[in-house]
């Protein structure tokens, strides 16, 4: 894999406009602004950086659970000139180790079933699938829910 040359930070609010730039160039139904202006202050909303732009970003937060604290990858993206470094990785192990620091046991996510190159980079990161959501995604795509223990996780890095 080639070296990451990028840093990973907390995201800021004038970071917004490039995230959404990146959101809408990497998926067909993107988020509006004010999804992400919400998530601001989760723990694990994070940007991958180059000099002074915005390449990718990780979206992610806690649910309280009775002790066994749920993290949720809500939406993670590498812009498309910026892909094929290890931006994608870097990203998903900073936000799983940001939840693991907040007291999560496990995290989940969804994925498009058809994106392989994501699945593979879940996979490798430990995440195992548990179930198929039909219908989950507006263009009527099924989503795959994976989740991936974080004690194991954190064993295996």
């Amino acid at each position: 894999m080639i070296p990451v040359d990028a840093a990973v930070r907390q995201v800021e609010r004038a970071d917004l406009l490039a995230v959404v730039r990146i959101e809408q160039t990497c998926f067909s139904d993107p988020w509006p602004y004010d999804a992400f202006e919400r998530m601001v202050d989760e723990p694990a909303f994070l940007v991958a950086e180059r000099g002074d732009e915005v390449v990718g970003y990780v979206v992610a937060d806690l649910t309280p659970n009775h002790g066994r604290d749920i993290g949720h990858i809500k939406d993670l993206a590498v812009r498309p000139d910026a892909r094929g470094a290890g931006i994608g990785r870097t990203l998903l192990r900073s936000a799983l180790a940001r939840l693991r620091a907040v007291g999560a046991a496990v995290v989940r996510l969804e994925v498009r079933e058809s994106n392989e190159v994501a699945r593979s980079l879940y996979a490798d990161e430990g995440f195992e699938p548990i179930r198929r959501l039909p219908g989950y995604y507006r263009d009527g795509e099924d989503a795959l829910v994976l989740v991936a223990d974080l004690a194991d996780w954190a064993a295996g890095t």
